[in-house]
C-alpha cells in the first residue's frame, strides 16, 4: 500500500505546457474588437464613406426640400434667392458705381459670379456649422462624420443646379449663343466642389471646437467675395490699376476667382481665354487638390473626438 501511495504519477513524454495566458490588446485583435470611438485607418475611413453614398445623397436631397418647405413659393425660392442677389448687385455695382462699363455681357458676367460665388460661400458657411447643427444625430448614431459636411456640399451643388437652368434662360434672353463650351461647366463644377468640400470639412472641425467661428465667418466670406471680381472683371481692375506683381497672382489666382471665371468662360462667349491667367486648370485643379485632400485629413484625425463625442 505504501510502495502504491508513494509511487510519483506518471507523465506524458512530449505534452505541451500550459500557454501563457494572452493580452487584452491580443484578444481584441483576435476576436477583431477595436476601442469605441478609435478613429479608423484612412483607408478604412474612406471605405465607410462610400459604403454610405446613398446616406449622403439623401440626405443632402432631404435638406434641400425641406430648406424652403414653409414658404409660400416653396422650391421657387432656390432660385428667386441668387437672382435677388444678383439685382441688387447690379444696380449697386453696375449702375451706381458703374462696374459693368466696359464689360461685354455684363449681366450674365454677373450673374454667372453671383451663382458661383453663391456655391463656395453657402457650402463653407453650412460646413463651419455641420457639427455643431448635428449634434443629436451625431450622439445617437454611429457613422463616418465626414458624410455631414460633405452631404451640406452636395445639398449646395444641388441647388446651383437648380440657380444653372435660371442662368440658361438668361444667358438666351440675352443673345449668348449655345456652344460646345458649355460641356466644360462639367470638369469646372467637379474641381470646385472638391475644393468646396476640402473647405467644409476642414471649417467643420475648426467650427466642432471654436463655435464662435460661425459668427466670423460671414464677415471672412464677405471680404473674400470683393476680391473675387464677383460683380466686376479682375482682368480689367488689374489692367486699370499700377498694383505690384504679388498683388497680381494673389488675384489671380485666388481660388475663387479660378472657378467663377472657368464658369464665365465656358457659358459666355465674349469672355474670351486671354482674360484667364495662364495655366488656369491646373491651378484650379491644385486648388482642389489642396483643399479636398487636405481638408479630408484634417477632418479625419479628429475622427476620434467625434466619435467619443
Amino acid at each position: 500500500m505504501s510502495q502504491v501511495l508513494d509511487t510519483p504519477p506518471p507523465t506524458t513524454t512530449g505534452a505541451r505546457p500550459p500557454a501563457e495566458a494572452e493580452t487584452p490588446a491580443q484578444l481584441a485583435a483576435r476576436y477583431g474588437l477595436c476601442v469605441s470611438g478609435a478613429r479608423p485607418s484612412l483607408g478604412g475611413y474612406i471605405r465607410q464613406l462610400w459604403a454610405r453614398r446613398h446616406f449622403i445623397t439623401a440626405f443632402a436631397t432631404a435638406k434641400l426640400t425641406a430648406q424652403y418647405s414653409q414658404a409660400k413659393l416653396g422650391q421657387l425660392w432656390q432660385i428667386a434667392n441668387p437672382l435677388l442677389n444678383a439685382t441688387v448687385y447690379y444696380f449697386i455695382f453696375g449702375v451706381l458705381m458703374g462696374t459693368k462699363h466696359g464689360v461685354p455681357d455684363y449681366v450674365p458676367f454677373l450673374v454667372t459670379g453671383v451663382f458661383v460665388w453663391t456655391f463656395t460661400q453657402s457650402s463653407i458657411m453650412a460646413g463651419t456649422r455641420a457639427m455643431s447643427g448635428s449634434l443629436g444625430l451625431v450622439r445617437a448614431l454611429h457613422f463616418p462624420r465626414a458624410s455631414l459636411p460633405l452631404s451640406y456640399c452636395l445639398q449646395q451643388l444641388q441647388q446651383l443646379l437648380f440657380s444653372i437652368a435660371a442662368l440658361v434662360v438668361i444667358l438666351l434672353a440675352f443673345g449668348v449663343p449655345v456652344a460646345l463650351s458649355w460641356l466644360l461647366i462639367v470638369p469646372a463644377l467637379a474641381l470646385q466642389f472638391v475644393f468646396n468640400a476640402g473647405v467644409a470639412m476642414a471649417m467643420a472641425r475648426i467650427g466642432s471646437k471654436t463655435p464662435d467661428i460661425s459668427q466670423l465667418m460671414p464677415f471672412v466670406l464677405r471680404t473674400w467675395m470683393y476680391t473675387s471680381g464677383v460683380m466686376f472683371s479682375i482682368d480689367r481692375m488689374l489692367a486699370d490699376r499700377n498694383l505690384p506683381r504679388a498683388v497680381h497672382l494673389l488675384l489671380e489666382y485666388n481660388p475663387a476667382v479660378l472657378y467663377i471665371d472657368l464658369m464665365r468662360f465656358a457659358l459666355i462667349d465674349s469672355f474670351e481665354w486671354g482674360q484667364l491667367p495662364p495655366h488656369v486648370w491646373a491651378a484650379a485643379a491644385g486648388w482642389a487638390l489642396l483643399a479636398g485632400v487636405g481638408g479630408f485629413i484634417y477632418f479625419w484625425k479628429a475622427e476620434e473626438t467625434y466619435g467619443r463625442g
